[in-house]
């Protein structure tokens, strides 16, 4: 049987859904815990079950975040670098500072890309009844704080 859709005062708010995706937790639920590694993320949330890549070619999308995130970062740096220096251009330096940013931030925007871009895939594209466990979402439809999980068991 498939539950019902989500009455509209349960589906969290763009507002909350950009708001867990900026901070890297599932935009459904607000569950922390979504990154393996540095680079890594888990293919589903692990409370609520939402697959992060909705659809065949989701990644696309996730791919443009980090760009645009990524050059913006490059911008106000090679400008705030250029400003600082004025009017005496250490061109090396800059170069070299410019060039880490460029090879450091997408690999470090990637992650947060991913989540932004779900955030934003589900306030187009609301999600579907059989998409996440509802009574997770429910709980935390309109921007409460993040689930905490509880301490795991010690084994005793």
């Amino acid at each position: 049987m498939v539950p019902p859709g989500p009455p509209s005062n349960k589906v969290p708010s763009t507002a909350s859904l950009l708001r867990r995706g900026l901070t890297g937790l599932c935009p459904a639920c607000g569950a922390g815990g979504q990154h393996r590694w540095l680079v890594r993320i888990r293919p589903t949330c692990k409370r609520c079950g939402l697959r992060f890549e909705r659809i065949e070619g989701h990644f696309i999308g996730a791919v443009g975040m980090n760009t645009i995130m990524s050059l913006g970062t490059l911008l106000i740096t090679l400008v705030v670098s250029l400003v600082v220096t004025f009017p005496e251009f250490p061109v090396v330096k800059l170069v070299v500072i410019n060039v880490a940013v460029a090879t450091l931030a997408p690999i470090l925007f990637f992650p947060l890309s991913r989540m932004l871009w779900t955030a934003i895939d589900i306030a187009m594209r609301p999600l579907e009844p059989d998409e996440v466990d509802w009574t997770v979402v429910y709980e935390h439809a309109r921007g409460q704080g993040p689930i905490i999980d509880p301490p795991a068991d010690s084994g005793e």
